[in-house]
């Protein structure tokens, strides 16, 4: 289930909002399904908050005509979700989806298979596991990461380019890519952190990419909801360009001011997703999530791309141009090599500091 923020500010009163609501249901076909609605009038804002079978909507601030409001609130209820099929490819509504907010849902990219075969791989205390390290939130969290540069043949170098992963990517991009790094995010019950709202390419432009031809896929190892700390983004932030990353604790954060401002015009969505449902996000998109409490771990396998055509000027602690030889959907359940750590070049951060870090270092004296 998404849980959509909207912004929703207007002159006139809380009839208003009840219609543009009322649109919204109408064109899901849920108006049967409304469990609860509440509507507060604050001075000239109007905040609601409804639940249905399927959405929890929270509206908040945001600008524009009765019919802009309508079609903004209508459309962020059904845009960008798609569920995959053995025939799944990047059509234009889809291209217009991720074009215009910045990202795609493929619910069930992986099936129970897939999804248990790269879990079983990735928690062997025999594969990568042993490689992590941490980072804190600054509130008294961590969570912890493993991230490799080179794909390799095992499982997860498979799933990193197979077609339904690398191949999407590419088509969302617009030309060849390449595998820039995968990551494997651990977000443990009760101690997980938060990681602050950023930007990738707030991080990539500093490894000297000189395009934000770059994007992320997200893909859920386990159940991913707000309790336990999912991903939160902005929709069509993507679209505001790089925004100034500065030092927030043990991590490296987009200006908070220029977020703040950005969230006035924009909604946000709580990204929830279930086991090897996956979010092809861009690299401007802003993103953040918060520290779980919950008693339910949250692990997430993201692998990163870049153009072929942006290639980085500067040698830095990920991967330049490599050609990526993809491969069937199929041969993820074929695949015979469950981990091999040797084959990733696996990052060290403090043997090999980021480049974003090191010039925040500098800027600061260290």
């Amino acid at each position: 289930m998404l849980q959509l923020t909207n912004a929703i500010q207007f002159h006139d009163n809380a009839l208003l909002c009840l219609h543009i609501l009322i649109q919204c249901l109408l064109v899901e076909s849920l108006v049967s399904k409304v469990t609860r609605i509440k509507v507060v009038q604050r001075g000239r804002g109007v905040f609601v908050h409804v639940v249905t079978s399927k959405h929890n909507l929270r509206f908040q601030y945001m600008h524009g005509t009765r019919e802009d409001l309508t079609n903004q609130a209508a459309s962020s209820m059904t845009e960008s979700i798609y569920p995959f099929t053995e025939d799944f490819d990047v059509t234009p509504s889809v291209q217009a989806d991720f074009d215009k907010n910045g990202y795609i849902i493929v619910r069930s990219l992986l099936d129970s298979e897939e999804v248990k075969l790269l879990k079983d791989a990735l928690e062997s205390d025999e594969g990568i596991i042993r490689y992590a390290f941490g980072r804190d939130d600054g509130e008294g969290g961590k969570s912890r990461m493993v991230l490799w540069n080179q794909p390799g043949n095992d499982i997860t170098g498979v799933m990193a380019r197979c077609e339904k992963v690398a191949g999407t990517m590419e088509k969302l991009l617009g030309g060849e890519v390449y595998h820039y790094h995968t990551k494997l995010m651990m977000k443990d019950a009760r101690t997980g952190g938060a990681f602050v709202w950023h930007q990738d390419y707030g991080y990539w432009y500093e490894n000297g990419c000189i395009f934000p031809d770059m994007g992320t896929v997200f893909i859920a190892l386990d159940q991913a909801t707000q309790e336990n700390g999912c991903l939160k983004v902005i929709p069509g932030s993507h679209r505001v360009g790089r925004i100034d990353h500065v030092r927030v604790g043990d991590q490296v954060g987009a200006d908070v001011e220029r977020v703040t401002e950005i969230q006035k015009f924009l909604p946000l969505v709580h990204v929830e997703l279930e086991p090897g449902d996956a979010l092809f996000f861009h690299c401007n998109l802003l993103h953040r999530s918060e520290q779980n409490h919950s008693d339910r771990r949250r692990w997430a396998f993201l692998v990163a791309y870049n153009r072929a055509s942006n290639n980085p000027v500067i040698e830095h602690h990920h991967s330049r141009y490599v050609p990526m030889a993809k491969v069937a959907n199929s041969v993820i359940k074929t695949c015979a090599t469950p981990i091999d750590p040797d084959e990733k070049d696996i990052w060290d951060p403090i043997a090999k500091p980021s480049v974003s870090q090191r010039s925040l270092d500098k800027k600061r004296g260290k």
